[in-house]
């Protein structure tokens, strides 16, 4: 490992580009949460990748929000901002067949001193690919990327090209974490994430984004995880709907969740989760900090 590159690469673009699938791929493992709808990234999710000329760290950031003005959404955008001006390299990922004015929103934002590789995602879904070079140089034409590189997060198609091409603009340094590392975050944010997945996975359109999760107990006993989690609703109506009839949404929501944490942490958990109203608790500064947005 002489020769070893390493350092920070940030994933950036509109909601529901696939940023998440991107990381999860990259990384191997499931530490971004997805679901079919946009927003589901709330926080900064580190993944780190190390192979054996290269350690690349990935920062999954959520979605630039050009529409809602909350102070959530105020946090999530200073998160995007931010994590901007922290890294070596950019990702900037687009759909396929898509650009529009949103994307360009996240442009104006690019750094121009520093690398920024456009990732065209989603590149399966496309059945015109000669279409695709005309959509490629017109989406190049607005930004001097460092290259232009089309891929399918979900299939895994043409991530090596991805990552080659990275490699090349990381400094030269030692390891920045260590080689088996796979995220900066800890279990208990990890879990927290799982539980609002299901959360947006398993209810309505509008509701998850009227909900929050609070870890309030974490504890291990050798290769058992007890974790008490509360998740926080605006209103009284919504925690009916979160319970659901007989609890039994609730009861799916964790035991989805249960799963996914001990196939992550690779010992069982015993998980317990309520719900909570907390009302305006997205628009409020003091609230979101205690609930871990920055």
């Amino acid at each position: 490992m002489n020769d070893i590159r390493s350092g920070y690469l940030a994933i950036v673009g509109r909601p529901n580009v696939g940023k998440s699938t991107l990381l999860n791929h990259l990384i191997g493992a499931k530490i971004s949460i997805i679901s079919r709808k946009a927003q589901t990234t709330r926080h900064r999710v580190t993944g780190i990748r190390t192979d054996a000329d290269a350690q690349f760290v990935f920062v999954d950031t959520p979605g630039f929000q050009t529409k809602h003005t909350n102070a959530l959404n105020r946090a999530m955008n200073r998160s995007v901002t931010q994590t901007l001006n922290d890294v070596d390299v950019v990702f900037f990922v687009i759909e396929a067949g898509r650009y529009d004015a949103k994307d360009k929103v996240v442009v104006r934002l690019l750094p121009k001193d520093r690398p920024v590789i456009l990732v065209i995602n989603k590149t399966d879904a496309v059945k015109d690919k000669a279409g695709l070079l005309p959509f490629f140089a017109e989406v190049a034409a607005d930004f001097d990327y460092a290259a232009v590189i089309p891929v399918s997060a979900a299939k895994g198609r043409q991530t090596d090209d991805l990552l080659k091409e990275a490699r090349k603009h990381l400094p030269h340094s030692g390891l920045l974490f260590a080689e088996d590392d796979l995220t900066d975050k800890s279990e208990r944010f990890l879990a927290a994430e799982y539980i609002r997945e299901k959360v947006f996975r398993l209810l309505g359109d509008e509701l998850p984004y009227a909900t929050a999760v609070e870890i309030e107990k974490f504890e291990i006993d050798g290769a058992l995880r007890r974790i008490h989690a509360a998740i926080v609703v605006d209103r009284d109506g919504h925690k009916a709907i979160v319970i659901g009839k007989g609890g039994e949404s609730l009861k799916r929501i964790a035991s989805e969740a249960r799963q996914d944490m001990e196939r992550l942490f690779d010992g069982k958990v015993y998980l317990e989760i309520w719900v909570k109203v907390k009302s305006g608790w997205n628009d409020d500064e003091r609230l979101l900090k205690s609930l871990g947005y920055e």
